[in-house]
């Protein structure tokens, strides 16, 4: 019996029963629209006209189940009764296409229908099985004008037939609504799933998702590599004249001391922006921000490196997010000089603003030696390509007379921005 009445068979009973009172508004307004036109009969005394009201209902359903706002709420609804497999997953959010609204109203016209038929069922078939059952013990249920019983079926041996009736009648009505939810459960994967459309969005908000998360270790990799880098080669060179040079090492622990203070509120910056999206549980994190140009000048004093900075135009004609692009792009171009160029010349940087463009010119000493791969390495330049691309940049890298040079150009303005 757990098919026809388990816990999965009474859920979704219930939810048939729920579609029959979804229904009741628009048979109301169908009996209104029969009585318009058939005067002499009582439209609830008559089954036909019962019939043409419940017709008149489902397109009346089916128009009103095109509202957006109708799929959240039958999705809901199935997920709760239905007992759906994990496996068939239903569309998240209102139907925003003519594919979605179609097909939720076909879902919305096909629970209502059948919940009306298994709801008329029940209110009418239990009583009745009850009354059926009670004929052998009750002989005023007998004279009933309600079961009205013809004479012929007045017999001992129909009487002591008529409690297994009953029961085969409350058998039937389960088998039925047993049916019928399992049809629902069937079919609302098809209609209530994601249509190609839902699924295409769906794809762009988890590659957006990851565009920002990737944008973020990127951060993570520029700020916290430059760091390490500049503290380790400050930290060795005070070593190596920690006896002879205490004005040095003076300063290099100075210097020390802020890059590590800049590097651990940059880090709590996209921290934070994690742990937001965490809490929030929905979406991507929103977009980093950081320093930009202006802070130019304090990177390159504790970078670790003598840089020899050249500036032309207006940084204050740079929009925000080129800037703090900008800015990302000289710390990952010092860094690779600090772990990879070679001793004794300074690193030349130059930065020129002009009509419409951003010009962001490195030289560094070649390495000494070949570099070493190092496990996970080798993000750097493709970090600060990929920066340029999303701005509608490009980058050159490589040796140039003597040396390393990293040449990068960034438009002004954004394609975003441009689009708008």
């Amino acid at each position: 019996m757990r098919p026809l009445l388990g816990r999965r068979a009474r859920q979704r009973w219930l939810h048939l029963i729920i579609g029959g009172a979804l229904l009741m508004p628009y048979f109301l307004v169908g009996t209104v629209i029969v009585g318009l036109y058939r005067t002499d009969v009582n439209v609830f005394s008559s089954p036909a006209n019962q019939l043409i009201a419940f017709a008149y209902a489902l397109p009346m359903a089916a128009v009103t189940a095109l509202v957006p706002l109708a799929r959240p709420l039958s999705v809901a609804a199935a997920r709760a009764l239905c007992g759906l497999p994990p496996e068939r997953p239903l569309a998240e959010g209102p139907a925003r296409t003519r594919q979605a609204r179609v097909r939720s109203s076909a879902w919305f016209t096909l629970h209502v229908g059948l919940g009306g038929v298994i709801s008329g069922m029940t209110l009418s078939l239990v009583p009745f099985a009850v009354g059926v059952m009670g004929l052998p013990f009750f002989a005023a249920v007998r004279g009933s004008p309600v079961l009205d019983l013809p004479p012929a079926l007045d017999r001992t041996w129909v009487l002591a037939l008529a409690p297994l009736a009953g029961i085969a009648m409350l058998v039937a009505l389960a088998g039925c609504a047993a049916a019928a939810g399992a049809l629902l459960a069937n079919r609302a994967p098809v209609l209530l799933g994601p249509t190609p459309d839902d699924r295409l969005a769906a794809a762009e908000r988890r590659a957006a998702e990851l565009a920002v998360r990737n944008r973020l270790a990127r951060e993570l990799h520029d700020s916290v590599g430059h760091a390490l880098s500049a503290v380790t080669l400050q930290a060795g060179a005070a070593r190596r004249v920690l006896d002879s040079d205490p004005e040095f090492v003076r300063a290099a622990l100075t210097a020390i001391e802020e890059t590590t203070r800049r590097t651990v509120g940059e880090l709590d910056t996209v921290l934070g922006l994690l742990r937001r999206d965490d809490r929030d549980g929905a979406g991507a994190p929103d977009a980093p921000s950081g320093p930009g140009l202006d802070a130019l000048d304090g990177l390159l004093a504790h970078c670790g490196l003598p840089v020899a900075h050249t500036a032309d135009g207006d940084p204050g004609a740079v929009p925000g997010p080129v800037s703090r692009e900008a800015y990302r792009i000289v710390q990952e171009g010092l860094s690779n000089a600090l772990r990879h160029g070679g001793r004794g010349a300074p690193v030349r940087l130059r930065v020129t603003v002009g009509t419409g463009e951003l010009d962001i010119v490195l030289d560094s000493p070649l390495p000494e030696r070949p570099a070493v791969a190092r496990p996970g390495g080798g993000r750097g330049l493709r970090g600060i390509a990929e920066r340029a691309v999303l701005l509608g940049g490009r980058t050159e890298a490589g040796p140039h007379e003597g040396e390393w040079r990293l040449a990068v150009r960034l438009p002004l303005h954004t394609p975003a921005q441009e689009q708008r």
